[in-house]
């Protein structure tokens, strides 16, 4: 299927097929090729990969870190997502992980794309998704970035200071503004409103320059930080963007969206959506449109990361004779484990094949005291490039052995490095665990 192909889904599931899709679900997952569980399609993508490298004979490059991306555990998120918050539509988070595969998925399903940078809006636009499906959601914008979604039609973007008005007034005054509030976001993972985010004793200030400018103020957004874990950060930020629709009403300004941005996580997901869907209800007015930022949402529970031991260190303790290891692996935190550092992640360990056996989904590394200790680094000469401090396994391991890290679609390849020369480009193979997205991505 070429790009000029995607296309928006005509219908919105209803809540009562959504609900039936997960009961399903829940009892059998659809056999796809004669394997009965994403996990067991996961394990098959990663041993037939592995088994496919000789490490006596390869070449540099072959024996590389590598993912597997499930594209059905995305689309099950987007069915968790209509059935949970039916009332907003997500405009997924591009930054998060701009794998193309997942955005041409996520644009068969009808959703939109939170841009950053030009980059990011011409990676979407390139995939023939049209403008008006692209939030610029960037308050400090870039002046040829600027020009550039003038040039493309990208209309929909944020603003949280009177210096950005008027770099918007003298270079796309046509825009569709959003003003960004700040919120609390001190319970989040990473937190945002102490860069961006305008405080509520300025906004007054802000619509009137907008409205002397004769600029088009269209909504509000907020975000109450990535990875978000107090579901009320939503209330109060619902509330007072709804002071805002009100204040911004009495400068003659017809508000029709709000953006409630992003900070949505796998693990906490109902809970958030039922405070969030209480405080829509109760504050914003049906007529109102509602959109969302979602990323790590969709993608971090959908990528799995195969690591190979490229050598180890034999460590003895010289008062008790314990034995432990120093495992180096072809990736760290310069690469695809950079999530450690800026999205205060935990990837746990799992072995994948040691002493030419397959062990996918039966061995993963233990807190306990029971096992042989590893502490496990990255390839590079810094010092900081651990991965776990340490970490007991049944099995001794060593080089050649291959491991896996779940959970690493958030935040992990799109802020990989080059530094100390190694790769910051690893393969991708892509699964399909659900028939909904083998069908929209043509893998039937």
């Amino acid at each position: 299927m070429s790009p000029s192909a995607i296309r928006t889904i005509a219908t919105t599931p209803s809540l009562t097929s959504l609900e039936s899709y997960f009961e399903n679900s829940k009892s059998t997952y659809i056999e796809l090729n004669g394997v009965n569980t994403p996990k067991q399609l996961i394990g098959n993508a990663l041993k037939e990969r592995v088994l496919n490298i000789d490490h006596n004979t390869c070449e540099p490059g072959d024996e590389d870190t590598f993912f597997v991306a499930d594209l059905g555990e995305v689309y099950r998120q987007h069915m968790r997502w209509k059935l949970n918050l039916p009332r907003v539509r997500p405009f997924y988070a591009v930054k998060c992980n701009p794998d193309p595969k997942v955005i041409r998925l996520l644009a068969e399903l009808g959703t939109g794309f939170d841009c950053a940078s030009k980059a990011e809006i011409e990676q979407v636009l390139k995939m023939d998704i049209d403008p008006s499906r692209i939030i610029y959601a960037q308050p400090c914008k870039t002046n040829s970035y600027v020009r550039y979604a003038a040039s493309q039609g990208v209309k929909q973007m944020t603003f949280d200071n009177t210096d950005e008005l008027y770099k918007i007034k003298k270079l796309f005054p046509g825009a569709e503004l959003f003003l960004r509030i700040s919120t609390d976001d001190s319970s989040s993972l990473c937190r945002l409103s102490l860069k961006f985010g305008a405080a509520l004793d300025t906004t007054d200030e802000l619509l009137a320059l907008a409205k002397e400018l004769e600029l088009n103020v269209v909504g509000v957004s907020f975000h109450v930080g990535s990875g978000a874990s107090d579901p009320f950060a939503f209330m109060k930020a619902v509330q007072d963007a709804r002071s805002i629709f009100d204040q911004a009403e009495s400068y003659g300004f017809n508000l029709h969206t709000l953006d409630v941005g992003g900070g949505f996580s796998t693990e906490t997901f109902e809970d958030m959506a039922t405070v969030l869907s209480e405080a829509l209800d109760t504050y914003i007015p049906s007529h109102v449109q509602i959109i969302g930022e979602p990323g790590r949402y969709y993608v971090a529970t959908a990528f799995t990361l195969a690591c190979h031991i490229i050598a180890r260190r034999t460590i003895k303790d010289p008062q008790s004779s314990e034995q432990s290891y120093m495992l180096y692996l072809n990736d760290g935190l310069y690469g695809n484990f950079s999530s450690i550092i800026f999205d205060h992640q935990n990837p746990v360990a799992q072995v994948l094949r040691t002493n030419d056996r397959f062990y996918f989904d039966t061995i993963a590394g233990q807190d306990s005291s029971d096992g042989v200790e590893y502490s496990i680094w990255g390839p590079t000469c810094d010092g900081i490039d651990r991965i776990a401090e340490s970490i007991r396994f049944d099995h001794t391991l060593d080089m050649g052995d291959w491991l896996y890290f779940e959970n690493m679609g958030a935040y992990t390849k799109c802020s990989a490095t080059r530094f100390n020369g190694f790769s910051d480009a690893h393969d991708v193979i892509y699964v399909a665990s659900e028939p909904g997205a083998k069908a929209l991505m043509g893998m039937i």
